[in-house]
């Protein structure tokens, strides 16, 4: 039995980058082998196995055959005649395929090296094309590594526009499109990932108002940009986190209930997500004359924003606010905390000892709130 760790850990010790997981190839082992020395199976299909101390996923070899259509349509076959090359041949890009032994020794069969020195995204046998879900994290891999300078092949790339066009894509079902693009969100550049899809022809099957957004689906790179992929950037500008930077790039391809429906039929987003981009659709009328300290505006954002109730989520929306509109006067934050004490100063408790009740009450108090804020700028 010969184990070496493998995959991104290698890779991204060789780019500099800090490693966060590490995951391990067993060659010539055996799932008793693995029982016997305290490892825990942690996957029903594959031959994955949870080490007891550490909790670090080891794998053993294997080689895969294509059986049907999409990314699970494969057998798999393990055993310890499987070889480190066979393994390695199986994954998707050369630099994500490269192994260090027990030594330290890196292990380079693919040619992960070259592709690392000559910042190339590279797929390592024609058998890429099989997998749909690889085209997926082509573009996520982009998004990441753009960054450092890394490009996609000529020939990937090539193949990645045949995968587009074929009956692959097809089987690509949404929740592995959801885990993909949410995992794309939080890279350093992860319009790239967008802009990938677009390039090579997979986003307009895939989401197609965005596709449409972006230039209804051409592979130039001469596509003007447009405004979901601009709110995307200024959002990762701003060092917005993966709901912001979602609410940003969907928030003008949503706009009212029939148009913010096909989001939810095409991708199971998570219910946080859509929370934050309907906040932004309230409150879209309020928020520009808001910066003008405008009172009536200012406390409806407040009300509808949910300020006093949710404060946290309230700042969220804030940030994903400033990235829609932009405040050229930096000023925002400022003024509506201000706003929010002098929203409550004025409780519906105090106006309840003057004798105020009911609908009455609730038009005194918008009055009076409104005077408080607008008292703020005189």
């Amino acid at each position: 039995m010969n184990i070496y760790l493998v995959g991104g850990a290698v890779r991204d010790r060789l780019l500099g980058i800090p490693v966060k997981d590490r995951d391990w190839l067993v060659v010539g082992g055996t799932e008793a082998e693995m029982l016997e020395r305290g490892f825990k199976r942690a996957d029903g299909e594959f031959p994955v196995f949870l080490h007891p101390d550490t909790g670090e996923e080891y794998a053993l070899a294997r080689r895969e055959t294509k059986t049907a259509p999409g990314y699970k349509g494969f057998s798999v076959e393990f055993g310890t005649d499987v070889t480190l090359e066979e393994d390695l041949r199986r994954r998707d890009f050369t630099i994500n395929a490269l192994v260090e032994d027990e030594e330290g020794e890196v292990i380079d069969l693919v040619g992960g090296l070259a592709d690392i020195e000559q910042r190339r995204l590279r797929h390592i046998t024609p058998a890429f094309s099989e997998d749909p879900v690889r085209l997926l994290r082509a573009a996520r891999f982009i998004a990441r590594f753009s960054k450092q300078g890394f490009s996609l092949a000529h020939d990937t790339f090539g193949l990645m526009k045949q995968m587009a066009a074929s009956e692959e894509l097809a089987a690509l079902k949404p929740e592995r499109i959801w885990q993909e693009l949410k995992r794309a969100l939080p890279e350093p550049e992860p319009w790239r990932f967008f802009e990938t899809l677009q390039r090579c022809g997979a986003l307009a099957p895939l989401l197609p108002p965005l596709a449409e957004a972006m230039g209804g689906g051409s592979a130039h790179d001469s596509q003007p940009v447009n405004e979901p992929i601009l709110a995307l950037k200024r959002a990762t500008a701003a060092g917005a986190d993966p709901l912001v930077r979602f609410a940003a790039l969907f928030h003008s391809l949503c706009q009212g209930p029939a148009r913010s429906r096909w989001l939810k039929e095409a991708l199971p987003v998570e219910r946080d997500y859509l929370d934050l981009l309907a906040q932004a659709q309230g409150v879209a009328r309020f928020y520009p004359p808001a910066l003008q300290r405008q009172a009536e505006s200012t406390l409806d954002l407040l009300i509808r924003g949910r300020a006093q109730q949710q404060p946290e989520r309230f700042r969220r929306l804030l940030i994903l606010c400033d990235v829609l509109w932009p405040d050229p006067s930096r000023q925002a934050a400022s003024w509506l905390d201000a706003a929010g004490r002098a929203m409550a100063s004025v409780s519906p408790a105090k106006l309840s000892e003057e004798g105020l009740q009911g609908a009455e009450l609730g038009k005194v108090l918008r009055e009076r709130q409104i005077a408080a804020i607008a008292a703020l700028g005189t």
